[in-house]
């Protein structure tokens, strides 16, 4: 994990090589892949990819199912070194038996064991939607600088954007390291590893074009749960 402070954690091994590499060989069998898209369209000059987003399709639910899995195990350690990840935003209380209940602070995070951490957890946040997104060698990449909080659409599903990950799924090219602007940081990709970071302009970020081969990654977002659930009864 990092130890920069710079809210940009990376988590080696989150997925076996092997799988990675059939990822990689069901997406290039799928001929799902579409042009790439940004938040206001297809822009090729912003973001030169072919993507599939899995999300909701019956043929890729196992591979959505073990994406999502992976990266919540990470986000409990994320959520164990920054805190106020879980704690900042919403005023989320805890059981503390005998039917009484306590707002949680961050002293309760060091006692509090994983299966209590995954249920406020899931409490509080979802998955996004899922893109699995090629790169091709000398001419793809995402060389706009952007974040990846916004107004978006009626239901404001961009603006309940909380963190956004990356797994990366090979490694064999040079560059396309994916490069954060304030923090002056490019992490370099490292076939199964997966990348944390938080979605607001403060990490600002680029996908830098790869040199040498092809690039694959699968990247979504944690997001808040609606406010209808989050404040259900109150």
């Amino acid at each position: 994990m990092s130890v920069n402070g710079d809210f940009i954690e990376i988590y080696d091994g989150v997925l076996d090589q092997q799988v990675c590499r059939s990822l990689l060989q069901r997406f290039e069998a799928s001929g799902q892949e579409r042009p790439g898209l940004v938040g206001g369209g297809c822009y090729p000059e912003l973001k030169h990819s072919r993507d599939i987003c899995i999300s909701g399709r019956p043929d890729w639910r196992d591979v959505e199912q073990t994406l999502n899995q992976a990266v919540f195990l990470r986000l409990l350690d994320y959520l164990r070194r920054y805190n106020h990840a879980l704690i900042a935003p919403l005023m989320v209380q805890r059981n503390a038996g005998n039917g009484a209940f306590e707002r949680l602070e961050q002293r309760h995070m060091t006692t509090m064991d994983d299966a209590e951490l995954s249920r406020i957890a899931s409490s509080v946040f979802r998955p996004g939607r899922i893109n699995l997104q090629h790169y091709r060698a000398d001419e793809g990449g995402y060389p706009y600088w952007h974040c990846e909080l916004y107004p978006r659409a009626a239901n404001a599903e961009t603006l309940h954007r909380h963190l956004l990950w990356t797994l990366y799924l090979n490694d064999d090219f040079a560059e396309g390291e994916t490069e954060f602007l304030y923090q002056a940081r490019r992490v370099k990709p490292r076939t199964g590893s997966l990348l944390i970071a938080p979605t607001a302009f403060t990490h600002t970020h680029r996908g830098n074009r790869p040199q040498g081969g092809d690039k694959f990654i699968a990247t979504s977002w944690i997001l808040f749960q609606p406010a209808e659930k989050l404040y259900a009864g109150s």
